[in-house]
């Protein structure tokens, strides 16, 4: 079965007018400030109820502040205005511990933008499943192993909230069943050493029991700023051999989706790698709690990757000023990519504007 939901690979190949109008801007910065994000991670809150072991993002420190819904009603609009086409609610924090969470969905949707949520799914507010799941694409939870007590020590949590998650997703998969609604219900998991011999039980749990669409089991990969670095050293050579047991738990109504090309490019590190990015800053951004722009998000916190703050400056001052410019020039010029995260997020993409713009494929205009 194929990956139907591109998860393994990019989707910028559905998006050639974006994708002609960076390779038009190239170094000019006057074009290139019009090139805007096609997608946006939103933090809604900086605080999280889990302290994950593989956690990357655990040196931001799990600040308590809050997203302002006013700030989001006033902003989302003309980030819509402006070309974004998506906003993924997750970040630093657990995004549903915010509790005006539902209401920026319906924003969200209503000017014109995708909603998608990635959440441990531990906390269900009373009014998410009426006002925000009718308003979204799909929603994918983080389930890092397939038992309580795996699961506690993973999440770094009481085991009980092992169960509470699968009650949550059973009542967001009734609720889509009894509204016949489009949203997508899924789980992810990273593979580990702790819970390598439970994924077929996860499994079970995600298809059987709860009724979801899909499970990614997907690789660790270490951030460069983590507090955090026990799994630095994971060799998935010895995991590959899982794919096929796995994915033939398969069903017509779910997917296993075991990220084996993933695997492999963390196994290579930076060996094949393009050496620009060209995602950042121009396809994407990521909005902290705080209200913070970051071109990439594997370097919150870093000054020179800090456009500005959307709490009292409008996105497209700040997409189009001088921070942005700075950044640019950094990442196009001086950013060392053996220096960056393997297997960001924008990994694949890079991979495919890194093939246009080098021509690695001979005889092009022969189609």
């Amino acid at each position: 079965m194929t990956d139907k939901y591109g998860i393994e690979s990019h989707k910028l190949v559905y998006h050639p007018e974006r994708v002609a109008q960076l390779l038009d801007a190239g170094d000019d910065w006057t074009l290139a400030k019009k090139v805007y994000p096609i997608y946006v991670e939103i933090s809604p809150i900086g605080a999280c109820n889990h302290r994950c072991s593989f956690c990357a993002v655990d040196y931001v420190g799990y600040n308590p502040v809050r997203f302002d819904l006013q700030v989001i009603k006033q902003r989302v609009p003309e980030l819509s205005s402006l070309g974004i086409k998506s906003i993924m609610y997750a970040g630093e924090g657990e995004p549903l511990l915010h509790k005006q969470i539902a209401e920026m969905a319906e924003v969200t949707k209503n000017s014109g933008i995708d909603v998608a949520f990635t959440t441990n799914a531990t906390v269900l507010p009373k009014d998410f499943l009426d006002r925000a799941l009718p308003h979204t694409s799909w929603l994918k939870a983080s389930i890092n192993a397939g038992s309580a007590d795996t699961y506690s020590q993973i999440h770094k949590t009481d085991k009980h909230d092992f169960e509470k998650v699968i009650k949550h997703l059973q009542k967001m998969v009734d609720y889509r069943s009894r509204n016949n609604l489009d949203v997508v219900l899924g789980a992810q998991s990273l593979l580990l050493p702790e819970n390598s011999d439970e994924m077929k039980e996860l499994v079970k749990i995600c298809r059987d029991i709860i009724g979801l669409d899909y499970l990614v089991i997907k690789p660790y990969s270490q951030h460069l700023f983590s507090d955090t670095s026990q799994y630095s050293a994971i060799n998935y050579e010895e995991y590959l051999c899982n794919k096929d047991d796995l994915n033939s738990m398969s069903t017509d109504h779910f997917q296993v989706i075991f990220r084996d090309q993933t695997m492999k490019k963390y196994v290579d590190g930076n060996r094949q790698r393009y050496t620009t990015c060209y995602a950042t800053p121009n396809l994407w951004a990521y909005i902290m709690a705080d209200g913070s722009v970051y071109s990439c998000s594997a370097y919150l916190l870093d000054e020179r990757f800090n456009l500005g703050n959307i709490n009292n400056t409008t996105f497209q001052d700040i997409w189009e000023g001088s921070k942005r410019m700075n950044n640019f020039n950094f990442v196009k010029n001086k950013l060392d990519i053996k220096s960056c995260r393997v297997n960001c997020r924008m990994d694949s993409v890079n991979r495919y504007m890194n093939s246009i713009i080098m021509q690695d494929v001979q005889h092009i205009n022969f189609i």
